[in-house]
């Protein structure tokens, strides 16, 4: 018998459990705890710890403070769960992103004010992202709310609600539990609209209440079951005929997929859509990982100046375009530059369809309307029909000299080669972001960046995190010297889980993304001596390698090795680069953004 969580449909995973396919935002598992319930662990933290295995978290990323240690004791005793304590709130944060995006749901615990405000960049990144991330903060003592105290791990002030401020703006639903009467419904409204608005959600439990019994939490907690979301039926007829009419009156339309493919839950929609169609396909940047690159019709990314090869040519040459889940920001636009005209696009969002400079439609879901729309459409392959005949494979980087210093486009050559359907692509923010769009995704091979956000440092909590949840997978970041910098403690969280990641950090000597767009000596970084820093964490405890590669040899050996010998080991390899040796589309997007950044005041 299928199970779901109100109209989410569940699949069973190859774990044997119910559970979710990757890129399903706010799909979980629905699963019962390990250990039958009885009332002794009639707790407040015994409650949350067992709605978390509900949903399918059995990792929480923590970092231990005093108002949230006797949570985190309860959490530890329920054996659904494993608690992962993290170097710092913010990579706790960055790993329970990077958790969510396979898991489709994920948390972390840090303790009131001082942990709250180092973990918000993360949640806001979550936030940006459409992550439904469950953040779990140790608050004060329920005593003294409304009391005149000033509390440690504050700004001094007798005011509580800063960290509840701050976190308003970056959270969909926020929970301040400070007595046991209403914290089964706080509790549970909170972690159901995580997962009915992919979003994160803020819960702050009093620190003397966690180990409190109370008879609202007598019994084993039913299941969730979360209201579907449905079309307004007389809108969805009306798009899809409006829609129908638009595109089959066009010569050479196409279809790009975005990043709301995943909070829509769209994206075998989407695919059905192409395969109805015969539409040339393609991605936008950020929906890179979301839509099938052996697609038969599969263009490329979309991303204008910067597309890969011949997609830039096809779409913005037709004379219709499908937008689905699509976020145009300056970064996306590269400079608000892409040749689009708005009376040729139909956007479709995930609640929403515009039609050309025509109607709007409203109450509409994306899957619903990419399924009706799907069955109205005449097939068109034009455009991919021109895409084949103007395409020229691709080239090769020149072949490198024995002892020539290692190119990048060299590195990404190799990397190609590693990937596989059991392997997923972690790219951090800066050039890896362009040099990773161009790698040709096998099928079910992972891919994840965080676009809209760009948090430097992402990377390194991310690929803990997603590792963590995607079990089946080798996890490949990819990784520039300065973001590294931000988060590299976490390498040792790594350890102590026993993943077998493989980290490829690009030294170039400081931050070339920035340098590409305003160039100065901020961008100028420390060199470190990164493989030697990672063997300090290693200490000697869990399985660890690394090396450094100067030369294309040097590498072609390094990858034999990390995948072979040490295949059961984190792999860290450190590649020096040239600092100016950055892809094409880096300096081409770097120009135009630095154009859009500078442009001057309006007259006023």
């Amino acid at each position: 018998m299928d199970a779901k969580i109100g109209a989410l449909d569940l699949v069973p995973a190859s774990n044997g459990n119910v559970g979710c396919p990757p890129k399903a935002s706010a799909v979980c598992c629905v699963q019962s705890s390990a250990v039958a319930f009885n009332s002794g662990e009639a707790t407040l933290g015994r409650h949350l710890a067992r709605r978390l295995v509900q949903i399918g978290v059995s990792d929480v990323f923590s970092v231990p403070g005093d108002f949230n240690l006797t949570l985190l004791d309860h959490l530890v005793a329920e054996p659904g769960l494993n608690l992962i304590g993290c170097c710092n709130e913010l990579n706790a944060g960055y790993a329970a992103d990077g958790y969510a995006r396979s898991r489709g749901v994920g948390a972390c615990v840090v303790t009131f004010t001082v942990g709250g405000l180092s973990v918000l960049n993360a949640i806001a990144g979550a936030y940006s992202e459409n992550l439904p991330v469950i953040c779990i903060v140790g608050g004060p003592n329920s005593n003294d709310y409304g009391t005149n105290r000033i509390l440690h791990h504050t700004i001094g002030l007798p005011d509580f609600s800063q960290e509840l401020r701050c976190f308003q703006t970056v959270t969909c639903y926020q929970a301040v539990v400070n007595n046991l009467e209403d914290a089964h419904e706080l509790i549970d409204t909170a972690i159901s609209t995580a997962l009915k608005e992919s979003k994160p959600v803020y819960i702050s439990i009093g620190c003397n209440l966690s180990a409190i019994p109370h008879p609202t939490f007598s019994r084993e907690p039913v299941p969730f079951s979360l209201s579907p979301k449905l079309s307004n039926q007389m809108g969805l007829e009306a798009a899809v005929e409006a829609a129908a009419e638009f595109l089959n009156k066009a010569v050479k339309p196409v279809m790009v997929g975005g990043p709301k493919l995943r909070v829509a839950n769209a994206c075998q929609a989407f695919i059905e859509l192409a395969d109805a169609s015969g539409y040339a396909l393609a991605v936008s940047p950020a929906g890179k990982g979301l839509v099938p690159e052996h697609h038969p019709h599969f263009i490329g990314t979309y991303w204008g100046a910067v597309s890969t090869a011949f997609c830039a040519e096809i779409v913005e040459s037709a004379d219709a375009y499908i937008f689905a889940g699509p976020i145009f920001n300056d970064y996306s636009s590269v400079g608000y530059s892409l040749l689009l005209k708005k009376e040729k696009a139909l956007i479709v969002q995930p609640d929403r369809v515009v039609i050309g400079n025509g109607p709007t439609y409203g109450c509409i879901l994306m899957k619903d309307f990419l399924q009706a729309l799907a069955k109205r459409l005449v097939k068109n392959t034009t455009a991919y029909e021109n895409y084949h005949r103007i395409y020229v494979p691709d080239g090769h980087p020149l072949q490198c000299a024995p002892k020539e210093p290692l190119r990048v486009n060299v590195l990404f050559e190799h990397i190609q080669k590693m990937l596989s359907y059991d392997t997923a692509v972690i790219a951090e923010t800066g050039d890896s972001w362009f040099n990773c769009q161009k790698l040709k995704l096998p099928q079910g091979c992972g891919y994840e960046f965080q676009m809209q956000y760009g948090s430097i440092g992402w990377s390194v909590g991310a690929t803990l995190g997603y590792a963590q949840a995607a079990t089946d997978k080798r996890v490949i970041a990819c990784i520039g010297d300065g973001s590294f910098q931000v988060t590299a403690q976490d390498v040792s969280t790594m350890l102590r889980c026993g993943q077998n990641n493989i980290i490829f950090l690009i030294n170039n000597g400081g931050y070339t993304i920035e340098v590409e767009i305003h160039d100065g000596p901020y961008n100028v970084i420390k060199n470190w001596n990164y493989t030697a820093l990672v063997d300090a964490i290693h200490n000697g405890e869990g399985k660890c390698w690394t090396t450094k590669v100067f030369y294309e040899e040097d590498l072609i050996e390094a990858i034999e090795i990390a995948t072979g010998a040490k295949k059961d080991c984190l792999c860290f390899i450190e590649v020096m680069a040239h600092k100016d040796d950055t892809s094409k589309e880096l300096l081409e997007w770097g120009s135009r953004v630095s154009a859009a950044n500078s442009r001057p005041p309006n007259p006023q």
